[in-house]
């Protein structure tokens, strides 16, 4: 195990960090792809039943945010911290780290659910509901909060496999979910004939699946990392020290829940096929997203390990990549999908109604779409670091504090038009609100490297 930790230590410090970021990277897009293709299959295979269970989906996914900010909070919190002691050659503080943020994050899903059953029909209509969705979506809801343990405690697991350098065993667990999630969506919808039931069952038999496949990694003792109860520390400070650090992904998620919210309520006057057209469209281009997503989360580790190394020119560069690459890659697929608006909506439910409204928004999201690492960048860099009062402040501003008012205010002024229109200017002021914070941060940043330890 110790020639196993220099080998991890002189591969995150030493490798070039481009080369690093793509390695770690790439199996991260992967994952992110085929994590939102299964969540997509669920709208597409739902989109076959009707307009309105179409649109339970999206009221759903903001009950999907709010158990993802759980487990990124915990995966985050943890992963940061597991990289930076990894990085300064404490492998028994990192294990509790990781221990204490898996059995946590369970806890957190339990806790989701026995809320989400006892107040099933007051959260849906609190999340969006019109009485046409309703059924539906207390059918799908019923069976994402079983799924609920699954959920957060597999975002931790992946991420904490991600900041120690070991994105491909990530990559595992999340694609074969996503692939039997798919399967079991043609069969249960389209086969068996079970209607949303049978997509939301999928959803939760493959993420418990999945949750098996990223623990084997731990119980194999292919990582510093461990999940043991024993590690499971009582410290306050361990626990306090998780949750701030990734108290800007509970703030992110969060808000993305309650964002979702008030978008299905602003959409709600105008009908299901405006509630639907706006969660097609957002899956849409959270796909999209889902490159440059990848390739900062494998920046991110890279960020973490070498800012507790003492490396901070490896965190510059790193970065620097990072950025040039994700906007690079946003420029090509707003085109793509600018192109192709109509289409991609139509795929997903084939209504007259839906497609205009959705091929609408979907063209000003593609806008902002090339500004979205920005914003996405800047705060995954100063989380990975630990300084969460930044990180916390972006994530807010970017997944609410600019997102909510601008679509109240927007689709209060200009109505549909003004509602289409109000994710893509959110996203441009906060990533015009970043770059300050961005410039600062590097101004401060020593130039040169701190003396390095001896292996």
């Amino acid at each position: 195990m110790e020639d196993e930790q220099k080998k991890q230590y002189i591969k995150m410090t030493e490798t070039p960090v481009g080369r690093l970021i793509l390695s770690l990277g790439v199996p991260t897009v992967i994952s992110m792809l085929v994590t939102s293709i299964y969540n997509m299959a669920d709208t597409y295979f739902v989109g076959t039943i009707s307009t309105s269970a179409s649109g339970a989906t999206g009221i759903v996914f903001g009950l999907m945010a709010i158990l993802q900010a759980f487990g990124f909070m915990f995966g985050h919190g943890a992963g940061s911290n597991i990289a930076r002691q990894l990085g300064d050659r404490n492998v028994d503080a990192a294990r509790e780290f990781a221990s204490t943020s898996f059995w946590s994050s369970i806890l957190a899903g339990l806790l989701v659910m026995g809320i989400g059953f006892a107040f099933m029909d007051p959260l849906m209509r609190l999340l969006g509901s019109t009485d046409t969705i309703l059924p539906y979506a207390r059918i799908y809801a019923f069976y994402i909060l079983i799924a609920g343990p699954a959920m957060t405690s597999s975002c931790v697991m992946n991420n904490i496999l991600r900041y120690e350098g070991k994105a491909v065993f990530a990559m595992f667990g999340l694609t074969a979910g996503g692939i039997l999630n798919i399967f079991g969506d043609y069969i249960l919808v389209n086969i068996f004939h079970m209607g949303i039931a049978g997509a939301g069952l999928s959803t939760t038999v493959t993420q418990y699946i999945s949750m098996f496949i990223l623990l084997l990694p731990y119980l194999q003792g292919k990582t510093q990392s461990k999940m043991h109860i024993k590690y499971f520390t009582r410290n306050w400070n361990v626990f306090t020290n998780i949750v701030m650090t990734g108290m800007p992904s509970l703030a992110r998620q969060g808000l993305n829940s309650v964002s979702t919210m008030v978008l299905n309520g602003c959409a709600g006057p105008y009908g299901d096929a405006a509630v639907a057209a706006i969660s097609i469209v957002t899956r849409i281009v959270n796909f999209l997203f889902c490159v440059a997503i990848g390739i900062g989360q494998g920046f991110q580790p890279v960020s973490a390990f070498n800012y507790g190394a003492r490396k901070y020119k490896r965190v510059r560069d790193g970065f620097m990549f990072a950025l040039k690459l994700g906007t690079v890659l946003m420029i090509v697929l707003s085109i793509l999908a600018f192109m192709n608006a109509e289409t991609f909506v139509s795929f997903f439910r084939d209504d007259p109604d839906v497609t205009r409204i959705g091929a609408a928004a979907m063209r000003w999201q593609c806008i902002s779409l090339v500004l979205m690492p920005i914003s996405m960048y800047g705060n995954m860099l100063f989380q990975s670091i630990g300084k969460s009062a930044a990180a916390t402040f972006l994530a807010v501003l970017r997944s609410g504090l600019v997102l909510i008012p601008t679509v109240l205010l927007m689709s209060w002024l200009m109505g549909l038009n003004g509602l289409e229109m109000s994710q893509s200017t959110s996203e441009i002021i906060s990533a015009l609100t970043t770059i300050p914070f961005l410039i600062v941060f590097f101004r401060t940043l020593p130039a040169a490297d701190a003396a390095p330890e001896s292996l």
